[in-house]
């Protein structure tokens, strides 16, 4: 059990990253939100966007879903006309996703504004921050990414 003030300095870590999550997203859920889609909406964008031609079940390990938790944001955006689905080629059962051309251009402002909020921390920082906190995520990732069959970025 660690001692008093180092549960106090980790219980401050872990309210950093919800008030730090809570601030990166800000931004990008307000013009999500303007549509009726949100944050399990983004992650699908963001993910289709840089995957090649995914499948449905490759989103769902990657974004660790269920088919039933995916499955609605996923009828949303299509409803939208934001990603389209297709057959495989070799396997007709296989369905793959891709972004249509509204939903790239979401996709890339939403992702714009992130970068933004990234680069506008990282350059008030030193290298070193950004360095060490690279090294603070990926090692919080890890689990997760290995999971996914991904490699950390």
């Amino acid at each position: 059990m660690p001692d008093r003030d180092r549960r106090a300095a980790l219980d401050a870590a872990i309210e950093l990253t919800y008030f730090g999550y809570r601030g990166f997203v800000a931004m990008p859920d307000r013009l999500l939100g303007e549509r009726g889609l949100g944050r399990a909406h983004h992650r699908i964008l963001f993910f289709v966007a840089r995957l090649d031609r995914p499948t449905v079940g490759e989103i769902q390990r990657t974004l660790a879903v269920t088919k039933q938790a995916l499955a609605g944001p996923l009828r949303d955006l299509k409803r939208q006309g934001l990603v389209a689905w297709t057959s495989d080629e070799r396997d007709a059962r296989v369905r793959r996703l891709s972004l249509t051309r509204p939903g790239r251009a979401l996709e890339a402002r939403l992702s714009a504004l992130q970068r933004r909020h990234y680069a506008a921390i990282f350059a008030a920082g030193t290298p070193g921050d950004e360095a060490g906190w690279r090294a603070v995520m990926r090692r919080l990732a890890a689990g997760e990414l290995a999971a996914s069959g991904r490699d950390p970025p």
